[in-house]
């Protein structure tokens, strides 16, 4: 095994980088940090949809939300593979297909972070705001999301670690991200798959441990700038 990760490790960190298309472990993290970034606004809007005093705004936005949730990311993929070529009329590259089906998907499960997080802003806010002439969007925007954007961060996080496993499944569309640069590497040494398999989730788990205590450190910080604040 540690043959193999002193012989291509370039590979699985890389790609054929700088000598061809950027791939592994740091296209891995581009893909997750990109999904989850450009799905931010979407699943901004969501949230606030999802509490929104419209009865058919909130019943539009929840319903995209369950609909995606019950729906396999491997769905999402092929769909985005063969739909977005037709509606913007040019091929889109494997990168590209991967980043359209994550920011649909992850929109979703980041939209009920968010609002978990909205909801549990006291209500009392909401109506101080109001009793003081402040309009509804306004309220939402200056007083309750910064609030529970803040309170919300681990939870995004948390999410973010998800995404970076759920990109493994661009190894269907072939993009280079880790698994399949693990998939060459394996192509190549042929007679030990169980090693180079046994790298690739190493490599998993020490990324998204890393990750996963980072989001406890950053969860005790958050409760002790709460404890201070009433204090």
């Amino acid at each position: 095994m540690l043959e193999i990760l002193a012989q291509y490790w370039p590979t699985l960190l890389v790609g054929q980088y700088p000598n061809g298309p950027l791939g592994g472990l740091a296209l891995t993290l581009i893909l997750a940090a990109c999904g989850l970034l450009m799905s931010f606004p979407l699943a901004i809007l969501l949230a606030i949809g999802s509490v929104s005093p419209y009865r058919a705004v909130q019943r539009c936005s929840r319903a995209f939300v369950n609909v995606v949730r019950g729906m396999p990311l491997l769905m999402l993929i092929f769909w985005a593979y063969f739909v977005v070529p037709k509606i913007t009329g040019h091929s889109i590259s494997g990168f590209w297909t991967l980043i359209c089906a994550l920011v649909v998907y992850e929109s979703a499960y980041l939209c009920e972070v968010i609002r978990a997080g909205i909801e549990a802003i006291p209500k009392g806010q909401i109506e101080a705001s109001r009793s003081l002439g402040v309009g509804y969007w306004t309220t939402m925007r200056k007083v309750i999301l910064p609030q529970a954007l803040f309170n919300v961060l681990p939870g995004m996080t948390s999410q973010f670690v998800s995404t970076i496993k759920e990109t493994s499944l661009g190894y269907v569309i072939s993009v280079n991200e880790l698994t399949f640069s693990a998939n060459q590497v394996n192509n190549m040494v042929l007679t030990q798959p169980l090693q180079v398999f046994g790298i690739l989730a190493i490599i998993y788990f020490i990324v998204c441990f890393s990750l996963s205590r980072g989001v406890s450190w950053m969860e005790r910080r958050i409760r002790r700038s709460r404890q201070m604040v009433l204090a």
